[in-house]
């Protein structure tokens, strides 16, 4: 034991004294390594560009005619004859049904007697009116003879009303000119002033209804264009309604468009369509992955003589590809838009040869506005 001991501590001092040997002739001769310095690390920079952004929201809508009328009659009783269905195409004032009210007739003879009256009124008034310009009429009866005539024209253009009202009752015609789409009666059908007949859509264009939330619809107002996809196709559709009140059955704001080509998507269906929510014009803007965080506080770094500058900034509108900066930086510095783990406040770069080559040659490096 005690020899094996021996043979390894005389073992180690041999290789110490060798390690000795090849390091302390460097140290004695006074020379030492000379260490290398990295080459500062390569970036790329554009100055900010002024352009516009905007930020889309895909929603869903459904289509619905431009104008639709519900029709309802205006009076009770049983249906004696239809004159459309459910497709037909129909222009405004034609019959769509009749309706048995049994006031039409009552009205007529009343009309007729009130007629009748008022004629034999005037008959009267006509031999009153000679014998009054022979003096065999006192001016008394005269007058009220004329009274008379008078009083029986009113009645009757009364009773004229009140027919043609009544036949408007028992005649249903389509208030506008557009498609019947549905027809909900029959022959014999007894209804009321309560009862929905059919319910015509306008001709012309569509309308497109849907409904955002109070985010969106602050950038929304009548006017604004907005695209819509169906089926691969695109139509294009302005806004012509923005509600203020929250619709109480979505919790969202209802918002109506107007499609004028819209003629071949069919009521009732659905629709996808883009919106812009929110837009900033005319914007100083970087790329957004220019922009770093430091305790949620964002900051841009800029180059000027082959030196970095860390700049905070103040981020407006920001999309998948450009943020808006309100402060901090101006439309001349140099925005360093590449990465390195040596990206820090006063650190040297060197400028990528696409930025040398840029600048010898006089053409701008930035991207251009979009």
């Amino acid at each position: 034991m005690t020899k094996k001991k021996i043979f390894i501590i005389a073992g180690t001092v041999v290789l110490v004294a060798v390690l000795a040997g090849l390091v302390l002739p460097k140290i004695l001769n006074g020379s030492k390594e000379e260490l290398v310095a990295e080459a500062p690390p390569v970036v790329t920079a554009q100055k900010p560009q002024i352009r516009s952004i905007e930020i889309s929201n895909e929603l869903m809508g459904t289509i619905e005619p431009d104008s639709i009328v519900h029709v309802t009659p205006l009076d009770s009783g049983e249906v004696t004859s239809v004159a459309v269905k459910t497709g037909d195409t129909v222009t405004a004032g034609q019959l769509l049904c009749v309706i048995d009210t049994k006031k039409v007739e009552s009205t007529r003879i009343a009309m007729e007697t009130s007629r009748i009256t008022y004629e034999d009124a005037k008959k009267n008034l006509d031999r009153y009116t000679v014998l009054h310009a022979a003096g065999d009429v006192s001016d008394a009866d005269y007058q009220s003879t004329v009274d008379k005539v008078e009083i029986s024209r009113l009645q009757y253009e009364n009773a004229k009303i009140s027919y043609n009202l009544q036949v408007e009752s028992s005649q249903v015609t389509a208030p506008i000119s557009g498609k019947v789409e549905s027809f909900n009666i029959s022959v014999h059908d007894m209804i009321s002033p309560q009862t929905a007949i059919c319910v015509i859509s306008g001709d012309g264009g569509k309308s497109l209804t849907f409904y955002v939330s109070e985010r969106i619809v602050n950038g929304l107002k009548a006017g604004d264009s907005i695209r819509v996809e169906k089926n691969g196709t695109d139509h294009d559709a302005t806004i012509t309604e923005v509600s203020t009140m929250v619709d109480s059955s979505s919790g969202l704001f209802k918002v109506k468009a107007s499609i004028p080509s819209g003629d071949t998507l069919a009521t009732g269906t659905s629709v996808k369509l883009y919106v812009t929510a929110q837009k900033a014009e005319n914007v100083l803007t970087v790329p957004v992955d220019s922009i770093y965080y430091e305790a949620g506080k964002p900051f841009i770094y800029t180059y000027l003589d082959g030196t970095l500058k860390k700049n905070a900034v103040t981020i407006g509108l920001t999309n998948n590809e450009y943020a808006e900066v309100q402060s901090g930086i101006t439309a001349d510095d140099q925005v360093v838009v590449t990465w390195t783990s040596e990206l820090y406040d006063g650190s040297k770069v060197t400028l990528s040869e696409e930025n040398t080559q840029g600048n010898e040659t006089g053409v701008e490096t930035s991207a251009s506005a979009q």
